[in-house]
């Protein structure tokens, strides 16, 4: 079980920082570190596998990768691939649509 949850991490590793080895290598120090503690043996061991399998989900889906684009500081060119999570906007088209108690400002 925490072999399999150690994969997870190291493969979602992989996909959320290619071509950047520098934090690569740090990312799967960090594993390291943490599958080697004495806490990951504790009583705990449930908790810590399923919050493994967590980030490696975030890292999988949530961690976008952005490079300068030469010659303009302020645009960049991000690596969206298949594992990254699309919303569909619909919480943001609809925030603003609801009515709020004691007037537009929130004051009452």
């Amino acid at each position: 079980m925490a072999s399999a949850a150690y994969r997870d991490l190291w493969r979602a590793t992989r996909i959320a920082f290619q071509g950047d080895n520098h934090i690569l290598l740090a990312a799967r120090d960090q594993i390291r570190q943490q599958f080697r503690a004495p806490a990951a043996e504790a009583a705990g061991t449930a908790q810590a596998l399923e919050h493994a399998h967590d980030v490696a989900k975030f890292l999988r889906e949530n961690v976008v990768q952005g490079k300068r684009v030469e010659g303009d500081p302020n645009m960049f060119k991000l690596r969206i691939h298949e594992h990254t999570e699309r919303g569909d906007n619909d919480s943001i088209k609809t925030a603003g649509s609801g009515k709020m108690a004691g007037g537009g400002c929130g004051c009452k």
